[in-house]
């Protein structure tokens, strides 16, 4: 079982060698964060960015660790927008040894859970590469449809690749 709690300034130690162990991995699926980030202020400046942004119902992150109290991802609602919508786009990354174990799919599902039910939001937006079979199934698995594929829509590394796009919404 997993546990998703939200980051706290205590956090910044762990998160930055979190990011710092995993960062060629997460950067084969995702465009880099800026260098500035990579450092032990630039990591606190985050976390107390998302905690901004829960505060001010833009946007929501958790980390995921294991039952011994391993960071083994990260889960995040952001581009909360209420009025007219109550949505929010869902991302996520697991650690290289968590992939293929559960551990995305178990993050998704309890951020689904908060995302239905105390944040109050009705439709769940998110992206895959069309190549990340993983995160497809990690999407489908917790009842997102796809409704779209665009092409060459993201730019990694100076090379183009397609998206597909899902979305879930809240029951009933």
């Amino acid at each position: 079982m997993l546990t998703l709690t939200p980051p706290i300034p205590a956090d910044a130690e762990v998160l930055l060698a979190f990011e710092l162990r995993h960062r060629a991995y997460f950067e084969r699926w995702i465009n880099a964060r800026p260098a500035a980030f990579y450092n032990l202020e630039g990591v606190a400046a985050a976390i107390q960015a998302a905690r901004d942004d829960a505060q001010a119902d833009r946007g929501y992150q958790y980390l995921a660790r294991s039952p011994a109290g391993e960071l083994l991802g990260r889960v995040n609602l952001s581009q909360v927008k209420r009025t007219h919508f109550h949505s929010a786009s869902l991302g996520y990354r697991v650690t290289e040894t968590a992939a293929g174990r559960g551990v995305a799919r178990e993050m998704v599902r309890q951020v689904c859970a908060l995302a239905f039910g105390p944040h109050g939001l009705k439709r769940l937006e998110a992206t895959a590469r069309p190549d990340n079979l993983g995160s497809t199934r990690v999407l489908q698995a917790n009842g997102f449809a796809q409704f779209g594929h665009s092409r060459r829509s993201l730019e990694l590394s100076g090379q183009w690749f397609d998206l597909l796009h899902f979305e879930a919404h809240a029951p009933g």
